[in-house]
This record gives C-alpha cells, sequence and structure tokens, in this order.
C-alpha cells in the first residue's frame, strides 16, 4: 500500500468511520500500469490451514448469509479455508497453472464495528480471489470475495468464470484477461456506492474499447453491494428469483 491507503486501512480497522470526496474525473490507480509485487525479499507464505473449517462455515453462514452449498464448492475447490491459530478465512488468488500467487484473509470476529483484512504478505497484487472455467467465455467481477460468494449463491451459478479485485483498480483483471482469453463477456458487479459507479463508468469503456461486451451489474439500487442483497433476501426467506441480470 501507499502510505494514504495504509493509513486508511488503520482507519477502518480501529473502527474509525471516515468520510473521502471521490472525484468524476475517470481514472483509476493501477488502470494501465502493472503492480510490482511486494518488495523487501518477503517470501509468500500461506497461513497454516486449521484442523476443520468450523469458524469459517459459522461466519459466512450465520453473519453473511451464505449458503452451505456455496461455501462446499469453494471449500471443496481448494479456493477458501480456515486458517490455523486466528481462525481466519483464507482467500486464494491463482494463476494459470493453479499456483497460488495472491491471499487476502478476513476476520470470522467481528466486534462492534472492528473488521480484520487483509492481504498475505508477499503476494502478487496482480492476481485476485478467483474461480476460473475454462468453457465459459463469460466473467463476473467484483471489489470483494464475499461479494463473488453472494452472487454464486444468489444465482446458483458455479459455472462462469469470477474475480475479486480486492479494490477497485483492474491490475488482476488486466491479468485474468491475458491468461483466460476465452472471455468474451465481461459482468462488472461492483458496489453502488460513489467509487464503485465512477470504477464501473471506467472499466466499462476500456474493455469495450477492446472488443469485449462490457455489462454493468450492480445489486439492486437499494444495496451496496452483493452481500447486503442476499442478507435481505435471506431475511425474507425468499432466494428464488428471476434472472436479474
Amino acid at each position: 500500500m501507499d502510505i494514504k491507503e495504509a493509513v486508511f486501512w488503520l482507519l477502518d480497522f480501529a473502527g474509525y468511520k471516515r468520510t473521502e470526496s471521490y472525484s468524476t474525473d475517470l481514472t483509476l490507480k493501477h488502470s494501465v500500469k502493472k503492480i510490482a509485487p511486494e518488495k523487501n525479499n518477503i517470501k509468500f507464505v500461506l497461513p497454516q490451514q486449521s484442523e476443520n473449517n468450523n469458524f469459517l462455515y459459522s461466519y459466512l453462514q450465520s453473519k453473511r448469509k451464505i449458503s452451505k452449498k456455496c461455501i462446499d464448492f469453494f471449500v471443496d475447490k481448494n479456493l477458501i479455508y480456515e486458517s490455523k491459530g486466528y481462525h481466519n478465512i483464507v482467500f486464494k488468488g491463482k494463476d494459470e497453472n493453479g499456483i497460488t500467487r495472491f491471499a487476502s484473509m478476513r476476520g470470522v470476529f467481528d466486534k462492534n464495528g472492528y473488521v480484520f483484512k487483509c492481504d498475505v504478505k508477499g503476494n502478487d497484487k496482480n492476481y485476485g480471489f478467483n474461480f476460473v472455467n475454462d468453457k465459459s467465455d463469460e466473467l463476473e467481477v467484483f471489489e470483494g470475495a464475499i461479494d463473488l460468494l453472494s452472487y454464486c449463491d444468489i444465482y446458483d451459478d458455479y459455472k462462469t468464470n469470477k474475480l475479486a479485485l480486492g479494490m477497485i483498480a483492474d491490475a488482476p483483471l488486466e491479468t485474468f484477461l491475458k491468461e483466460n482469453q476465452n472471455i468474451r463477456i465481461i459482468r462488472l458487479c461492483l458496489d453502488n456506492d460513489g467509487p464503485g459507479r465512477v470504477a464501473s463508468s471506467v472499466l466499462k469503456d476500456k474493455y469495450e474499447s477492446r472488443g469485449y461486451k462490457v455489462i454493468d451489474l450492480p445489486p439492486p439500487k437499494e444495496y451496496k453491494d452483493y452481500n447486503d442483497w442476499i442478507k435481505s433476501l435471506r431475511s425474507k426467506k425468499t432466494i428464488t428469483m428471476e434472472k436479474y441480470r
């Protein structure tokens, strides 16, 4: 992170509410240049895996309203797991050869607005949490991993390619498209807040100019993101719906 990102991350972690004005200038920090992997000779080592995924299932099902079927899918694909010790959820981003290049962690013990989130040291931010199906030419793009899971659950969609950027910058998207040249359709499933809407506009123009069919597909306007949407659907005890997309 640069200094500004680091300060904001620490403020968020400490539970402070912050306000930042977002310019309508359609630029993204990493929209062109690739992000250099973390330096200082930090070796990328995945956190040790817990003996089971009990805390992972409990958090995603009770707090995030993700179904066991959806969680099972990603656990079975070895894309998420629970770390030993702190019991964080680890989300893995693999390259075209199935080698994990990126990993982020998300705590399961949220309390009074305190949230633990961070990337594993030494990761390559040109990758993001992803699911690859080389038989599909469609790709859905999200800001966060839990929104990606929420989308899969809402639409019962475990066939199309999916990518969580972990930010509103497209270095991971550039890498994914380079490594998966079968992609023809991109759905931008970014948040309904200011940064998400600006990023969607920028990315839509950028990738349409490259010949992709790009669809802006945020959740319904009354929800900030896909996880907000699925929590609302589950509270109403209904998840069956026509394809919004």
